[in-house]
Protein backbone atom coordinates (compact mmCIF):
# COMPACT_ATOMS: atom_id res chain seq x y z
CA UNK A 1 0.00 0.00 0.00
CA UNK A 2 3.01 2.48 0.68
CA UNK A 3 4.59 1.40 -2.41
CA UNK A 4 1.54 2.01 -4.57
CA UNK A 5 0.61 5.36 -2.63
CA UNK A 6 4.78 6.63 -3.16
CA UNK A 7 4.23 5.76 -6.82
CA UNK A 8 0.67 7.80 -7.16
CA UNK A 9 2.78 10.96 -5.53
CA UNK A 10 5.32 10.76 -8.01
CA UNK A 11 3.21 10.72 -11.10
CA UNK A 12 1.33 13.46 -9.75
CA UNK A 13 4.81 15.89 -10.80
CA UNK A 14 4.73 14.61 -14.39
CA UNK A 15 1.26 15.21 -15.32
CA UNK A 16 1.24 18.39 -13.02
CA UNK A 17 3.97 19.90 -15.42
CA UNK A 18 2.29 18.29 -18.86
CA UNK A 19 -0.80 20.21 -17.89
CA UNK A 20 1.16 23.25 -17.24
CA UNK A 21 2.98 23.15 -20.03
CA UNK A 22 -0.19 22.83 -22.21
CA UNK A 23 -1.96 25.56 -20.38
CA UNK A 24 0.80 28.12 -20.68
CA UNK A 25 1.56 27.57 -24.28
CA UNK A 26 -2.44 27.36 -25.38
CA UNK A 27 -2.46 31.27 -23.45
CA UNK A 28 1.00 32.12 -24.65
CA UNK A 29 1.08 34.45 -21.49
CA UNK A 30 4.28 36.20 -20.77
CA UNK A 31 4.06 36.26 -17.52
CA UNK A 32 3.58 32.84 -17.02
CA UNK A 33 6.17 31.06 -19.48
CA UNK A 34 5.97 26.93 -19.51
CA UNK A 35 7.95 25.00 -17.43
CA UNK A 36 10.09 23.41 -20.19
CA UNK A 37 11.23 27.01 -20.69
CA UNK A 38 11.79 27.57 -16.81
CA UNK A 39 13.76 24.99 -16.67
CA UNK A 40 15.82 25.18 -19.63
CA UNK A 41 16.60 28.70 -17.95
CA UNK A 42 17.17 27.41 -14.53
CA UNK A 43 19.97 24.96 -16.54
CA UNK A 44 21.18 27.74 -18.53
CA UNK A 45 21.35 30.30 -15.20
CA UNK A 46 22.90 27.72 -12.53
CA UNK A 47 24.16 25.14 -14.09
CA UNK A 48 26.49 25.48 -17.30
CA UNK A 49 29.66 25.92 -15.33
CA UNK A 50 32.60 23.94 -16.18
CA UNK A 51 33.12 20.44 -14.40
CA UNK A 52 35.63 21.39 -12.18
CA UNK A 53 32.65 23.39 -10.36
CA UNK A 54 30.07 20.35 -10.72
CA UNK A 55 29.06 22.19 -13.50
CA UNK A 56 27.97 25.72 -11.54
CA UNK A 57 28.24 28.88 -13.06
CA UNK A 58 29.54 31.96 -11.18
CA UNK A 59 25.95 33.20 -10.92
CA UNK A 60 25.08 30.22 -8.89
CA UNK A 61 27.79 31.20 -6.41
CA UNK A 62 26.86 34.39 -6.16
CA UNK A 63 23.04 33.77 -5.48
CA UNK A 64 23.25 30.54 -3.89
CA UNK A 65 26.19 30.87 -1.59
CA UNK A 66 25.31 34.35 0.21
CA UNK A 67 21.23 32.90 0.46
CA UNK A 68 22.93 29.78 2.49
CA UNK A 69 25.20 31.29 4.54
CA UNK A 70 22.72 34.03 5.81
CA UNK A 71 20.16 31.12 6.27
CA UNK A 72 22.46 28.66 7.87
CA UNK A 73 24.06 31.55 9.74
CA UNK A 74 20.99 33.34 11.54
CA UNK A 75 19.27 29.63 12.16
CA UNK A 76 22.04 28.20 14.18
CA UNK A 77 22.05 31.74 16.22
CA UNK A 78 18.55 31.77 16.79
CA UNK A 79 18.86 27.92 17.63
CA UNK A 80 21.66 28.84 20.08
CA UNK A 81 19.46 31.68 21.67
CA UNK A 82 16.40 30.14 21.81
CA UNK A 83 17.00 26.81 22.85
CA UNK A 84 19.51 28.00 25.73
CA UNK A 85 16.92 30.72 26.84
CA UNK A 86 13.62 28.22 26.85
CA UNK A 87 16.35 25.74 29.05
CA UNK A 88 16.46 28.83 31.88
CA UNK A 89 12.87 30.14 30.92
CA UNK A 90 11.44 26.05 31.41
CA UNK A 91 13.69 25.11 34.43
CA UNK A 92 12.79 28.48 37.03
CA UNK A 93 9.01 29.46 37.40
CA UNK A 94 10.01 32.61 38.77
CA UNK A 95 12.29 33.46 35.60
CA UNK A 96 9.16 32.46 33.56
CA UNK A 97 6.58 34.79 35.34
CA UNK A 98 8.92 37.67 35.05
CA UNK A 99 9.34 37.19 31.15
CA UNK A 100 6.47 35.17 29.82
CA UNK A 101 4.48 38.78 29.39
CA UNK A 102 7.56 39.99 27.36
CA UNK A 103 7.95 36.45 25.18
CA UNK A 104 4.41 37.04 24.41
CA UNK A 105 4.49 40.01 23.47
CA UNK A 106 7.43 39.65 21.02
CA UNK A 107 6.13 36.39 19.31
CA UNK A 108 2.33 38.80 18.50
CA UNK A 109 4.82 40.92 16.16
CA UNK A 110 4.66 39.30 12.53
CA UNK A 111 8.81 39.48 11.58
CA UNK A 112 8.36 41.46 8.30
CA UNK A 113 6.91 44.66 10.06
CA UNK A 114 10.71 44.70 11.64
CA UNK A 115 12.72 44.30 7.93
CA UNK A 116 12.80 47.85 7.66
CA UNK A 117 13.38 49.18 10.72
CA UNK A 118 16.09 46.45 11.12
CA UNK A 119 17.39 47.77 7.76
CA UNK A 120 17.05 51.23 8.81
CA UNK A 121 19.03 50.77 12.38
CA UNK A 122 22.10 48.22 10.41
CA UNK A 123 21.47 50.09 6.87
CA UNK A 124 21.28 47.91 4.34
CA UNK A 125 23.55 44.81 5.26
CA UNK A 126 24.14 41.64 6.32
CA UNK A 127 23.97 41.97 10.18
CA UNK A 128 20.63 43.73 9.36
CA UNK A 129 19.22 40.39 7.65
CA UNK A 130 20.60 38.62 10.02
CA UNK A 131 18.68 40.30 12.96
CA UNK A 132 15.57 39.94 10.75
CA UNK A 133 15.78 36.64 10.46
CA UNK A 134 16.81 35.82 14.32
CA UNK A 135 14.14 37.75 15.40
CA UNK A 136 11.25 35.86 13.22
CA UNK A 137 12.50 32.44 13.90
CA UNK A 138 13.85 32.80 17.55
CA UNK A 139 10.03 32.15 19.23
CA UNK A 140 8.90 28.74 18.10
CA UNK A 141 12.71 27.43 19.13
CA UNK A 142 12.15 29.52 22.32
CA UNK A 143 8.34 28.55 23.41
CA UNK A 144 8.65 24.71 21.95
CA UNK A 145 11.81 24.56 24.28
CA UNK A 146 10.03 25.83 27.17
CA UNK A 147 7.01 23.61 26.66
CA UNK A 148 9.35 20.27 25.88
CA UNK A 149 11.14 21.33 29.71
CA UNK A 150 8.65 22.27 31.73
CA UNK A 151 6.61 18.67 30.70
CA UNK A 152 9.26 16.41 31.66
CA UNK A 153 8.09 13.76 33.90
CA UNK A 154 8.59 14.62 37.62
CA UNK A 155 9.16 11.44 38.37
CA UNK A 156 12.08 10.96 36.55
CA UNK A 157 13.19 14.43 37.71
CA UNK A 158 12.55 12.75 41.43
CA UNK A 159 14.51 9.62 40.21
CA UNK A 160 17.99 11.53 39.32
CA UNK A 161 17.25 13.63 42.94
CA UNK A 162 17.26 10.17 45.02
CA UNK A 163 20.55 8.88 42.82
CA UNK A 164 22.46 12.13 43.75
CA UNK A 165 22.81 13.43 40.53
CA UNK A 166 23.81 17.48 40.51
CA UNK A 167 22.08 20.03 38.48
CA UNK A 168 24.32 19.79 35.52
CA UNK A 169 23.51 16.06 35.64
CA UNK A 170 20.11 16.52 35.62
CA UNK A 171 19.95 19.16 33.02
CA UNK A 172 22.21 16.98 30.44
CA UNK A 173 21.26 13.51 31.27
CA UNK A 174 16.84 13.83 32.15
CA UNK A 175 15.61 17.46 30.99
CA UNK A 176 17.32 17.90 27.53
CA UNK A 177 16.74 14.53 26.15
CA UNK A 178 13.26 14.31 27.50
CA UNK A 179 12.36 17.75 25.94
CA UNK A 180 13.97 16.94 22.23
CA UNK A 181 11.44 15.93 20.67
CA UNK A 182 9.55 19.69 21.56
CA UNK A 183 13.03 21.51 20.47
CA UNK A 184 13.42 19.49 16.95
CA UNK A 185 9.63 20.47 16.47
CA UNK A 186 10.51 24.33 16.74
CA UNK A 187 13.75 23.97 14.57
CA UNK A 188 12.27 22.20 11.86
CA UNK A 189 9.11 25.35 12.43
CA UNK A 190 11.91 27.97 12.57
CA UNK A 191 14.13 26.34 9.38
CA UNK A 192 11.24 27.23 7.62
CA UNK A 193 10.41 30.29 8.51
CA UNK A 194 13.77 31.38 7.87
CA UNK A 195 14.33 30.54 4.23
CA UNK A 196 10.88 32.73 4.09
CA UNK A 197 12.35 35.94 5.57
CA UNK A 198 16.16 35.56 4.02
CA UNK A 199 13.98 36.06 0.84
CA UNK A 200 12.15 39.52 2.49
CA UNK A 201 15.01 40.76 3.55
CA UNK A 202 16.70 40.20 0.24
CA UNK A 203 14.74 41.81 -1.71
CA UNK A 204 14.23 44.90 0.45
CA UNK A 205 18.02 44.95 1.32
CA UNK A 206 19.23 44.22 -2.39
CA UNK A 207 22.38 43.17 -1.82
CA UNK A 208 22.75 39.82 -3.60
CA UNK A 209 21.76 36.26 -2.72
CA UNK A 210 18.41 34.56 -4.32
CA UNK A 211 16.02 37.02 -3.00
CA UNK A 212 18.21 39.91 -4.69
CA UNK A 213 18.47 37.88 -7.84
CA UNK A 214 14.31 37.27 -7.68
CA UNK A 215 14.16 40.83 -7.37
CA UNK A 216 16.04 41.98 -10.31
CA UNK A 217 14.35 39.26 -12.22
CA UNK A 218 11.20 40.90 -11.36
CA UNK A 219 12.28 44.78 -11.95
CA UNK A 220 13.74 43.72 -15.80
CA UNK A 221 10.64 41.55 -16.62
CA UNK A 222 12.30 38.16 -16.87
CA UNK A 223 9.02 36.51 -16.26
CA UNK A 224 11.40 32.99 -17.18
CA UNK A 225 14.56 34.18 -14.30
CA UNK A 226 11.48 35.02 -11.89
CA UNK A 227 9.87 31.51 -12.42
CA UNK A 228 13.04 29.85 -12.03
CA UNK A 229 13.88 31.27 -8.81
CA UNK A 230 10.63 30.21 -7.71
CA UNK A 231 10.86 26.87 -8.40
CA UNK A 232 14.69 26.85 -6.83
CA UNK A 233 13.12 28.67 -3.49
CA UNK A 234 10.45 25.75 -3.23
CA UNK A 235 12.78 22.81 -4.29
CA UNK A 236 15.41 24.24 -1.67
CA UNK A 237 12.68 24.78 1.00
CA UNK A 238 11.60 21.08 0.34
CA UNK A 239 14.78 19.70 0.60
CA UNK A 240 16.10 21.51 3.56
CA UNK A 241 13.00 20.35 5.35
CA UNK A 242 13.51 16.51 4.33
CA UNK A 243 17.00 16.08 5.72
CA UNK A 244 15.77 17.93 8.91
CA UNK A 245 13.20 15.68 9.35
CA UNK A 246 15.85 12.91 8.29
CA UNK A 247 18.09 13.97 10.67
CA UNK A 248 15.57 14.32 13.86
CA UNK A 249 14.62 10.44 12.65
CA UNK A 250 17.71 9.30 13.43
CA UNK A 251 18.77 11.65 16.98
CA UNK A 252 15.20 10.63 18.31
CA UNK A 253 14.82 7.19 17.13
CA UNK A 254 15.78 6.30 21.03
CA UNK A 255 12.92 8.75 21.94
CA UNK A 256 10.19 6.63 19.23
CA UNK A 257 11.46 3.11 20.84
CA UNK A 258 11.45 3.77 23.97
CA UNK A 259 7.66 5.17 23.66
CA UNK A 260 7.18 1.90 21.69
CA UNK A 261 8.25 -0.51 24.37
CA UNK A 262 6.28 1.72 27.44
Amino acid sequence: MNVIRAVGRLWLVPVTLVVWEIATRAAEQPFFPPPSATLARMGEMWLSGPAAHLLLTEQAMDDFGPSLARLFAGWTLAAVLGVTAGIAIGCSPRLSGYLDPLIHLGRAVPPPLLVPFFLALLKLSTPAQLTTIVFGIIWPILLNTVDGTRTVDRQHLETARIFGFSTVERLTRVIIPAAMPKIFAGLRLALSLALILLIIAEILAGSGGLGYRLLTAQRSYLYTDMWGCLVVLGLLGYLLNSAFLLLERRVLAWHTNARQTT
